[in-house]
């Protein structure tokens, strides 16, 4: 091996050592202490060495050079030692801080600039139940997500799944179903089932599995189930009297819609309206997975540049409701095979989007196409603007917002010719606006927009049931328009 070669070896491994010996320390504060690691919004929770120095590497894109995990390390390990509260703390802007302050004492920088959440300043909050009303693609998803973000246990707890009864076996399937998936792969962790007390433990969470047709029939309490947010990941009650239902069991406080609601049930769009929710609002919806992937986008484009009216096309993944096979199936088209075919069916996204942004009310039409693929989903937004744009101006102010506005947990950005839509599995942004497919002329823009219309709208879900909870911890340093 020449010199240059051992050289970079040898840099390699002594990055990759710290950031091993950043890992329990991570962890520890996020156990203990509800402390939130990040990099520029790139979480450190439950993340491998090589997945760390990968957020360190990302900070290039906002600091024009890569984080130095020397810096990092010895940020983390005194932000430990100083017994901080509850708090997302933002490793990557506050190396930034630390770099520009000129300062040389990182221990006394860290205590005189997160003065606020240290010393046990603020605690977490008293945490919320949660209970998941259906165990399909969403309920699954939004499980594995809570058990990884369970950390103290101050946060959301996953306390119950209710479903139907499908088998002698159900249990184990339930558990078998949250074990492996075909496009998230493995679980990550351990899941143990203890039939006897219709029990799935998964990572130390204990999940209580209740049997019932009738969400007005089952008594919460009765499992020590209290003031509990339900989630109907179900899609069968959209409407305020119907999901309703649930407020009447003992131990329901407030409901989740994961589709979107009809009739007066605000519609959320998290990073959006998501300062609508009062503490009055008993039933709230997340909307639908697309609505999520483009009104983040939407709202920036019609501040900065006012849309005057537009077309949404969707090409989205199938879904479990269309047939595998041709049958029959109440829908127009949807009866055709899923795997074989491009579909065209309707979709409500582009008119809820004034739902969550009422200043586009009326401006929008959208259709969708099904494709035969299982995951990951792309909208297509045609739009007419009040003021020109080029293409360059517009992909340099999305990828900005990508970085640094308070938008970047819904709004991502990419740059790259060879890119395809499994790239995008497992994106926990809402949506992902892909650069170099950007098509801008005078007034008229084409944006293209991924999104993982699984786990990336799942991930939006959890962030509005944290709002509503109130266990997000603050973080710091807070993000500016």
């Amino acid at each position: 091996m020449d010199q240059r070669s051992s050289e970079q070896l040898e840099n390699w491994k002594a990055r990759e050592e710290l950031a091993e010996q950043m890992i329990p320390v991570i962890g520890k504060l996020y156990r203990d202490n509800d402390v939130v690691t990040s990099i520029h919004g790139r979480t450190l929770i439950n993340q491998s060495a090589i997945d760390i120095l990968k957020a360190h590497r990302f900070a290039r894109k906002i600091d024009d050079s890569e984080l130095d995990v020397e810096t990092t390390y010895a940020l983390v390990n005194a932000i430990a030692a100083l017994n901080p509260g509850a708090a997302s703390l933002d490793l990557g802007a506050i190396a930034s801080q630390f770099s520009e302050s000129g300062a040389t004492d990182i221990t006394a920088f860290v205590k005189e600039t997160l003065a606020g959440v240290l010393d046990g300043a603020k605690m977490a909050g008293p945490g919320a139940d949660v209970v998941l009303y259906g165990f399909g693609r969403i309920g699954r998803l939004l499980a594995r997500i809570m058990i990884e973000h369970a950390g103290s246990g101050n946060g959301l707890r996953l306390r119950a799944i209710v479903v139907r009864k499908g088998a002698e076996n159900d249990l184990e399937k339930r558990a078998s179903l949250l074990r492996r998936d075909s496009v998230h792969g493995a679980f990550k962790g351990t899941i143990n089932v203890l039939a006897e007390e219709n029990v799935i433990v998964a990572n130390g969470v204990r999940i209580q599995v209740i049997y019932a047709n009738d969400p007005a029939d089952i008594d919460y309490t009765a499992y020590g189930i209290s003031d509990a947010i339900v989630v109907d990941n179900t899609g069968r009650w959209r409407d305020e009297e119907g999901l309703s239902q649930h407020l009447k069991s003992k131990g329901v406080a407030r409901v989740l819609l994961t589709a979107p609601g009809k009739g007066d049930i605000k519609n959320i769009v998290h990073g959006i309206n998501n300062s609508m929710i009062a503490a009055s609002d008993k039933i709230l919806s997340a909307a639908s997975c697309t609505t999520n992937a483009i009104t983040p986008v939407l709202k920036v484009l019609n501040d900065r540049y006012g849309i005057k009216h537009g077309h949404v096309e969707t090409v989205h993944s199938y879904t479990n409701d269309q047939n595998l096979i041709d049958n029959f199936h109440k829908g127009d088209r949807r009866g055709r095979s899923a795997a074989l075919n491009m579909v065209i069916t309707e979709t409500g996204a582009a008119k809820a989007v004034a739902k969550a942004l009422p200043e586009l009310a009326g401006k929008l039409s959208g259709n969708a196409i099904r494709v035969p693929t299982p995951d990951v989903s792309l909208a297509i937004l045609n739009l007419q603007l009040d003021k020109p744009v080029n293409r360059d101006e517009v992909n340099s102010f999305l990828r900005q917002i990508s970085l640094t506005s308070p938008l970047r947990k819904q709004i991502d950005y990419i740059e790259s010719p060879e890119v395809v839509s499994t790239d995008f599995v497992g994106s926990n942004r809402a949506g992902v606006v892909d650069g170099l497919a950007t098509i801008a002329e005078d007034k008229s823009l084409v944006l293209y927009v991924w999104y993982d219309n699984e786990f990336g709208y799942s991930c939006q879900v959890v962030r509005i049931l944290e709002d509503i909870a109130g266990t997000h911890p603050d973080l710091f340093p807070a993000l500016t328009e």
